[in-house]
């Protein structure tokens, strides 16, 4: 074996590791919720409306940590607010099966999304920098790390299907999920703390580089991942919940979010290449408008077999629309201004995230049901797309980038 393939390994093997601060970020602390949903709402008596507003204050909880994160940053390193971070989801993880006041759980998906937040950029940052180490796998080094969402999910449907069943076994739910957290923490530790060591190697630049994140130069790119924000979250808040409509069995869910969890997983190498060849905002583009067809076959009263593969669609796709924009600020930015780049892109992915499970439920509170939501949902995610192919690369000549692409 060369050492060029050793060291593919080694990067392969650490951005494995580290997708599981992702598989606790998202795939735990935010989407294990839609399979909560359905028993919770049943057992405390929610409306739509409010059961939408819960990952709405997740949302909230994210954006609050997405623009303290520059901040942060200046201070420490990002291995020891990854680190903090999965130590405070793990904590409001196990909180939130102590309360059953509105107000209380609001609170603790709120700060559960703020922990999220720590968690999510911090490991973008990082594998990020394994791409940088190397650029001609960049695109797949990127995937696997956020390809980890998938991990968090198929483990949450695996340990839960009794939840599906027995509205009042919700509480033990949150602290396995808690337990999964603590888990995925010590499996990373050791792995972060040399990835915090490789990173401190290859962020010092050139002064001569002066290219910095601009807003204005990002605004269809940005407007387009607000938009992916706004829509894909309907699609995981209520799609457990049309199922249950639709009379799915607990164990035609399990499989559903369980094979969604897989092809999140999978879709790392699987788009890999689309990444690494767009450096403006077209991947972006290509993946809202995927995503788009993916939400709205439960929303026109599809077949079983087509929900089926709406779920895979959808699990392999919205993940790698995250990746996309990591790529794009590696892309088009030097390693001094990715925090800026990604923080940016974090912000409004957050936002969109509040806006969407509180507008995707107060549709489905009305005459459409949640068919019409989640038809709502498919409209944002396709203006989007026509928003993010707009997005053009930064002009070579404004800047001065080693070794990134």
């Amino acid at each position: 074996m060369t050492l060029s393939r050793v060291r593919g390994a080694s990067l392969w093997g650490q951005a494995l590791v580290l997708s599981l601060g992702a598989a606790v970020s998202l795939g735990v602390t935010r989407f294990a919720y839609g399979l909560l949903l359905p028993p919770m709402r049943e057992a405390l008596g929610w409306s739509y409306t409010l059961a939408g507003a819960m990952n709405t204050a997740n949302a909230a909880g994210y954006l609050l940590g997405a623009l303290l994160m520059p901040r942060l940053l200046q201070r420490w390193r990002p291995v020891p607010v990854l680190r903090a971070g999965m130590v405070l989801a793990a904590l409001f993880m196990a909180l939130s099966g102590f309360v059953t006041d509105p107000v209380a759980l609001l609170v603790q998906r709120l700060l559960a999304g703020w922990a999220s937040a720590l968690v999510f950029v911090t490991g973008g940052l990082l594998a990020a920098g394994l791409a940088q180490r190397r650029p001609q796998q960049g695109g797949w080094l990127i995937g696997l790390y956020y390809g980890g969402t998938g991990w968090g999910i198929v483990a949450s449907t695996l340990m839960m299907p009794w939840v599906m069943s027995v509205p009042a076994d919700w509480p033990q739910a949150w602290w396995a999920l808690s337990v999964v957290c603590a888990l995925a923490l010590l499996a990373l530790w050791r792995t972060a703390g040399q990835l915090d060591q490789q990173s401190a190697a290859t962020t010092t630049e050139p002064s001569h580089q002066k290219t910095r994140f601009e807003w204005s130069q990002w605004v269809a790119g940005l407007a387009g991942y607000a938009c992916f924000g706004v829509g894909y979250i309907g699609y995981m808040t209520f799609v457990i919940a049309l199922l249950r409509e639709q009379g799915a069995s607990a164990a035609t869910i399990s499989w559903f979010y369980a094979a969604l969890g897989l092809a999140v997983v999978l879709s790392a190498r699987l788009w890999a290449r689309l990444l690494d060849r767009y450096t403006g905002g077209q991947a972006l583009a290509i993946l809202n408008a995927l995503l788009a067809v993916a939400t709205v076959v439960p929303a026109i009263g599809a077949p079983a077999w087509a929900l089926g593969l709406s779920g895979l669609l959808f699990g392999a796709v919205f993940l790698s629309v995250v990746a996309s924009t990591t790529a794009m600020v590696r892309h088009n930015l030097p390693v001094t201004e990715w925090p800026r780049g990604i923080s940016a892109f974090t912000i409004v992915f957050a936002a969109g995230q509040i806006v969407g499970p509180t507008l995707v439920g107060w549709v489905a509170d009305g005459p459409g049901g949640l068919a019409q939501g989640l038809a709502c949902s498919a409209a944002v995610l396709l203006l989007g797309a026509v928003l993010a192919w707009q997005q053009r690369p930064i002009p070579r000549s404004s800047q001065d980038i080693q070794g990134v692409d």
